[in-house]
């Protein structure tokens, strides 16, 4: 497989990338290079100045997954990359103790107008009267979210001696009182309350503008506006004013609504402190963003979900790595119902037991469904279309979940109309074990080959069906047995070597015992 690197990517990114694929780094390509080219790779890394257009999304035939060096995806048209499969995956974490260093340091710069001391002793002024600062300590913080920025923030506010106040309505309040943060019920409250507004929030269509002229009314005429985050978040306008006029004492911005941007009206105002979009700006942070992203796409060109993925349902929080163990068997499950049902129903049921009905598992929904449709779809199916090729087909999903356990720790059980399967990890290694088909409890390792066997429950069952599969020389791997009432029914789920052809299926019904036979390949 082939990678595109069209930005300067951190060697031991492009190391990392090349023991497994051919990395071509072919730096500033224009748009219209880049449409020439993306079609013969199968990935791509880029940082901000590339433009991942649907129009280049519709010419890369090959492309599996994007990787962004940093954290911010608006230069990729996700929805066009979404409809094509493609992963689209970013590196959340590696600059984050950077943007929060950055935030501390701008909070400090405007606080104690370093910027403009600097400026005029360097001109040959000696003007401290004129240049006196505000001191941080006992003051409030507010952030606006509480992420992996905020939080970092929120500890240095902490050790500053400042009082931190956070608005996340995804943060509970448990976690928020363990960081010795207090919470805001709304951003409002932040707003009326901190004497300085730090943004850790991602630019969305409901984070646009939210700091505007009502929000920079209600804010203390001592208090200031800091913003490491994504540019938009501030009415720059609606700033403009705010300072200009004294409403709020200052501001530290370093991202802008239009990028680059030099000439701003806000640069000409004593009050605020600027930096050119520096809140990565590390070489430490250069290095995480570009390693990051190469896992990233290496992972999902191995077919695996990556754990940064935008698009596709990744496991989130506390048991993230546990629950993706399940992924695997999940599939194999969903494989093995479409494979024993013989008419497919529009509901497909997952049932969760056990620790792992307790976390995130959305993942191991996908998993099921993409095990499930591989036999009914042409197109090849990943972790980011499956769920739009199960609406298409009309394929509704069903989970429930109990922390109850039965026989087992864990147990996945997924059912379609009267057909069931059902499955566990089993042991350190965390194996995968079937326990559950055709209405029989079996216990055995899921393998490639399978065949499964509805029989009579009488002696000898067993060496004639070893007979058959001997006389057209397949060899038997493992087997387990379920049966009902003694002397009733029994099933047989056999592990091969092989796939069964069709003709050994028909001599194994035709032999006396056998009611039906079925090969399954997972």
């Amino acid at each position: 497989m082939k990678v595109l690197v069209p930005e300067k990517l951190a060697d031991p990114g492009i190391e990392l990338l090349s023991r497994d694929f051919e990395v071509d780094v072919l730096l500033d390509l224009s748009p219209e290079e880049l449409l020439q080219t993306i079609g013969d790779y199968d990935g791509l890394i880029i940082r901000s100045a590339t433009k991942v257009t649907s129009e280049v999304i519709e010419r890369a035939g090959n492309l599996k997954a994007i990787g962004r060096a940093g954290i911010g995806v608006d230069n990729i048209d996700i929805e066009a990359a979404t409809k094509r499969g493609i992963i689209v995956a970013n590196a959340p974490e590696s600059n984050t103790v950077a943007a929060a260093e950055h935030t501390l340091g701008l909070m400090l710069a405007a606080a104690r107008r370093i910027p403009a001391a600097d400026s005029s002793l360097r001109g040959g002024e000696w003007k401290r009267s004129d240049l006196k600062g505000v001191e941080i300590s006992e003051k409030t913080i507010g952030l606006i979210g509480l992420g992996h920025v905020g939080a970092i923030v929120a500890r240095g506010a902490l050790g500053m001696g400042m009082k931190v106040l956070a608005y996340d309505p995804y943060v509970s309040e448990d976690r928020m009182r363990s960081m010795n943060v207090g919470r805001a019920e709304t951003t409002d409250e932040v707003f009326e309350r901190a004497d300085f507004v730090s943004l850790h929030v991602p630019r969305t269509p409901q984070t646009m503008g939210l700091v505007n002229e009502d929000a920079l009314a209600k804010m203390k005429p001592t208090a200031y506006v800091i913003n490491v985050a994504r540019g938009g978040i501030v009415d720059e306008t609606a700033l403009y004013n705010a300072l200009k006029e004294g409403t709020i004492a200052g501001a530290a911005l370093d991202v802008f609504a239009e990028e680059p941007t030099t000439d701003s009206p806000i640069f000409t105002l004593p009050n605020v402190v600027v930096t050119p979009h520096l809140g990565a700006s590390t070489a430490e942070a250069q290095d995480r963003a570009g390693i990051t992203a190469a896992e990233q796409v290496a992972t999902a060109l191995r077919g695996a979900v990556p754990m940064h993925a935008i698009n596709a349902p990744v496991p989130m929080g506390e048991g993230a790595e546990f629950v993706a163990q399940f992924s695997g068997l999940c599939e194999s499950l969903g494989s093995l119902l479409y494979q024993l049902t013989d008419h497919t129903e529009d509901t497909l049921r997952i049932e969760y037991h056990g620790e792992v009905a307790g976390f995130d598992t959305r993942l191991l929904d996908v998993s099921a469904q993409k095990g499930l449709l591989a036999s009914m779809v042409f197109e090849p199916l990943n972790f980011v279309n499956t769920p739009a090729l199960a609406r298409e087909r009309g394929l509704k999903v069903e989970t429930s979940r109990s922390s109850e356990r039965s026989d087992y720790t864990n147990l996945v059980e997924l059912r379609m109309g009267e057909n069931a399967v059902s499955g566990t990890l089993f042991g350190p290694r965390m194996q995968p074990r079937l326990l559950e088909a055709m209405g029989f409890d079996f216990d055995v390792v899921p393998e490639k080959h399978m065949l499964f066997i509805r029989n009579e429950d009488r002696p000898g069952m067993i060496g004639k069906l070893g007979g058959v599969l001997g006389e057209h020389g397949i060899n038997i791997g493992n087997m387990a047995v379920g049966r009902g009432e003694p002397g009733s029914r029994a099933a047989m789920a056999v592990t091969l070597d092989e796939p069964v052809p069709e003709e050994v299926l028909n001599a194994l019904v035709e032999t006396p015992g056998f009611d039906e036979a079925r090969s399954v390949t997972l």
